[in-house]
């Protein structure tokens, strides 16, 4: 996808692998500050949570392009959760079950199932686009698209309304369960997080748009970053 991306924005595309168990507060700054863009991948279980967090967090505050897929966009929902919300045990279900402020669990229809192997949500979904939304410019402004789906936990609902009162907004949400599909931070030069799996649709001819938009932001950043850089040693020079 990032290849395919590279392409269109006429740029190479860099990818570093940082394993975010080893993420700490002490070496957060070491292991980010170089980096143009921030991608939490999807995955499931407990390790790591804690490094992702950290990392998104150092995203939303210092304008680094974000993007979240699956796991993480939850990782998304939680930092805002604990960091802007206050909501300091906020958590998903899959993570801490007894937690109180619950912003990622189970659907409904699924808390009751006790084997899990057959219970995540498969294959395409529709998912309708908030009008004046990045998500909606990026998707070339329709209003309805389709993704396909691989997890079991989704955000939930209850605490949506606080959310946007502090600027997450849901930008996507499935037409018919309600579901929220994509988050976005309208403030943030490019910080969206998607519960689908774009990956899965991108090709050659036809890149998936929410890559190519995030390694656009990406190069955008590079290039303001390198031109701030170049202006201080020119200061320093005279």
């Amino acid at each position: 996808s990032f290849v395919h991306a590279g392409a269109i924005n006429e740029c190479s595309v860099n990818v570093i692998n940082i394993h975010s168990e080893f993420v700490s507060e002490e070496n957060l700054q070491e292991k980010l500050n170089n980096l143009d863009g921030l991608l939490v991948a999807p995955g499931f279980g407990v390790r790591g949570v804690e490094g992702k967090i950290m990392a998104v967090k150092y995203a939303r505050e210092n304008g680094l392009p974000f993007l979240g897929i699956c796991l993480g966009m939850q990782m998304a929902v939680i930092e805002f959760a604990r960091n802007v919300l206050h909501l300091k045990d906020a958590h998903s279900t899959e993570m801490d079950a007894n937690t109180s402020n619950a912003v990622i669990g189970l659907m409904e229809e699924q808390k009751k199932v006790t084997n899990k192997g057959g219970t995540m949500r498969l294959g395409a979904y529709p998912c309708k686009l908030k009008e004046g939304s990045r998500a909606k410019e990026i998707y070339g402004g329709v209003s309805t698209i389709s993704e396909r789906h691989r997890h079991r936990y989704e955000f939930n609902d209850a605490y949506l309304s606080a959310f946007e009162d502090k600027g997450m907004i849901a930008s996507g949400k499935n037409p018919e369960s309600g579901l929220v599909e994509i988050i976005e931070i309208p403030s943030h030069p490019f910080f969206i997080g998607v519960q689908y799996h774009p990956e899965l649709k991108s090709t050659v001819e036809n890149p998936h748009p929410l890559f190519v938009d995030f390694v656009k932001a990406a190069k955008e950043y590079a290039e303001e970053k390198n031109a701030s850089k170049k202006s201080a040693l020119q200061r320093e020079m005279i």
